[in-house]
């Protein structure tokens, strides 16, 4: 088996992408094409129970966040540390609960759980998430909150979505 694996290998038929991980990657004009990113942690896992971001999907939120980053960050149920699959890195954080798809919801509740890792000025997006809270759906959010947040979103929430609620009742 390692013989022949390992003429593969050199033949370029299959490309080592990780210990135990190997791909037959496809020709195209500019050269091979990468593996898509879900196909590579699905087999890295093993289990197709995982969420793929990255801190740029904060940038949508329109909370000041503009930083671009060169990472993409897994929510699964079984590993956690930083791999190198390939030539990317990916940043394995393991999680009880995540959703199937991202929502502007999630996304507002990550930010605040994450936002020590955020090369910005925390202050200010703080107090621009906040005024996002009166114009988001409130019970998506509190759901989202109570589903995903950690105990700083939590209290970060609580608050701003009863600011938000005395909004509209003015």
């Amino acid at each position: 088996m390692d013989r022949h694996l390992k003429q593969l290998l050199e033949n370029g038929v299959l490309t080592k992408l990780s210990g135990g991980l190997y791909y037959c990657p496809k020709k195209t004009a500019f050269g091979e094409a990468p593996v898509e990113d879900d196909k590579l942690v699905e087999a890295f896992l093993k289990d197709n129970r995982f969420l793929l971001t990255s801190p740029n999907a904060y940038n949508a939120l329109g909370v000041g966040t503009t930083q671009l980053y060169n990472e993409t960050v897994v929510y699964n149920h079984k590993r956690h540390g930083r791999f190198k699959l390939g030539k990317r890195v990916f940043d394995f954080r393991l999680k009880p609960h995540f959703p199937k798809s991202l929502s502007q919801e999630f996304l507002l509740v990550d930010l605040v759980n994450n936002l020590d890792r955020l090369a910005k000025n925390q202050v200010k997006v703080l107090n621009r998430v906040k005024k996002k809270v009166a114009s988001a759906d409130q019970r998506g959010l509190s759901k989202a909150v109570r589903d995903y947040g950690g105990v700083r979103a939590r209290k970060f929430f609580a608050e701003a979505l009863a600011d938000a609620t005395l909004q509209y009742a003015y």
